[in-house]
């Protein structure tokens, strides 16, 4: 169990800073990189969540967020060191949760026909902006990987879902206030 007494510790002041094996890493290093970007698209939900008015999407959307936090501790926590055994590790379950979720979401939607803009209410924008952030998150973690280190594949499908799942419900506010805002390609050449 987490427990913080102290917010400020001096550790991180050089630009470094901990990990939960008790390594150090620098804080402009590809895994900072990639929790921060997950801690960016969870800050993102929050104000989603702000925004939301059912109960049941508002519930639906701090899971979410607290599987982000397990997605960090994920990230937080490098393989085969002795902390292994007991790492929080994002699992299968977790993105088949959300794929359900995505179904369940698209399930009514009509068929696109065209890309559509991250527009529309307040509500529908910061759905397409914790997508967007989830996407950098995506690729942060993938970076990571491709830089040499260990991350869980677990993780990477959990943050691909996501941004699939935020730009589903994103689909699915924008239907019930009249629609998503379509791309009009080319519209302002004046061909």
């Amino acid at each position: 169990m987490v427990k913080l007494n102290k917010i400020y510790t001096r550790t991180g002041d050089g630009g470094t800073a901990g990990l939960v094996d008790g390594s150090r890493v620098s804080k402009s290093s590809a895994r900072l990189a990639a929790i921060g970007d997950v801690d960016e698209a969870n800050s993102a939900i929050g104000l989603i969540i702000a925004d939301v008015k059912e109960a049941h999407l508002k519930s639906e959307l701090l899971l979410v967020q607290n599987e982000l936090f397990d997605l960090g501790a994920d990230l937080a926590t490098p393989f085969d060191t002795e902390f292994e055994e007991h790492a929080l590790r994002i699992i299968a379950a977790q993105v088949e949760r959300i794929e359900h979720r995505i179904d369940h979401a698209n399930a009514d939607l009509e068929p696109l026909t065209s890309f559509i803009l991250p527009s529309g209410s307040r509500l529908v924008a910061s759905l397409h902006l914790a997508r967007a952030v989830t996407r950098r998150a995506e690729r942060s973690a993938v970076a990571l990987r491709d830089g040499g280190e260990a991350v869980n594949p677990h993780a990477l499908a959990y943050l691909n879902r996501l941004s699939d799942y935020l730009f589903v419900l994103a689909r699915f506010v924008a239907a019930g206030e009249g629609g998503d805002v379509l791309w009009q390609p080319g519209a302002t050449r004046g061909d």
